[in-house]
């Protein structure tokens, strides 16, 4: 399964978001009405949309991103590697530019494609999003409108798992349980991002954590094409 695919021409990716402010009282008067009318969509009865602002950050016209972690596998002779890099900060449009800096190089490779897990609902479209409205070029790599099915540099492992069954979901969490891939184990999930942010100023918890899921799809990735998981020893830190 998937040995049609180079490795070392895989971009694996994550990425975190939050809302683009700390709380709903202090969005304009504009955003606190376009929210309401957004979140009327998902919230119950008895929520206002104050109640769900932490949502907002899965939104990609009410949220930012404030880390994207990338991962290649490298060569070891007998095995595969995983170098991991991070774009992070407070400055998004610092970070997005210096991600596609990154991206338009890592394009370079022949055959170069992007996974991610749920990437395809997810990642890729509010990366793209966010690129625009910071008024930055859309890479190549992303840049995927007019272009047919078979040519987007697309992969994503949840849309692997489903075999075609397009009602069924299962979180990387999940699939690194049932695959016995091993993950550390961390006191943070997704929907704990924003407070971390901004509650605890700890944008570098928030790093390793994305860092850890980049890491479990490139694992999940090889899990499919029955391959042999990268040991804890021959993952890599640019920086280190």
């Amino acid at each position: 399964m998937l040995e049609q695919y180079h490795l070392q021409g895989i971009l694996f990716l994550d990425i975190e978001t939050v809302p683009q402010t700390a709380s709903f009282d202090e969005l304009s008067e504009t955003g606190q009405a376009l929210w309401e009318k957004k979140s009327a969509r998902f919230r119950q009865e008895s929520q206002t949309a104050k109640d769900v602002y932490a949502k907002a950050g899965i939104y990609a016209e009410f949220g930012k991103v404030v880390c994207i972690s990338v991962g290649m596998m490298t060569n070891k002779s007998d095995r595969y590697g995983f170098r991991i890099k991070s774009f992070y900060g407070h400055d998004e449009y610092r970070l997005l530019a210096d991600f596609c800096q990154m991206l338009e190089k890592f394009n370079a490779r022949e055959h170069a494609y992007l996974c991610a897990h749920n990437g395809r609902d997810f990642d890729f479209p509010f990366i793209i999003r966010r690129l625009l409205i910071n008024a930055l070029a859309i890479p190549d790599l992303l840049n995927v409108v007019g272009k047919k099915p078979w040519e987007v540099p697309f992969l994503d492992t949840l849309e692997l798992w489903k075999f075609g069954d397009h009602r069924h979901y299962a979180s990387l969490d999940l699939l690194a349980y049932a695959l016995d891939i091993p993950t550390p184990k961390d006191d943070i999930d997704g929907s704990m991002v924003g407070e971390v942010y901004y509650q605890e100023d700890d944008l570098e918890r928030i790093v390793r954590y994305c860092e850890k899921d980049t890491l479990a799809v490139g694992q999940l990735f090889l899990r499919y094409r029955g391959q042999e998981l990268i040991a804890t020893e021959d993952v890599e830190y640019a920086g280190e």
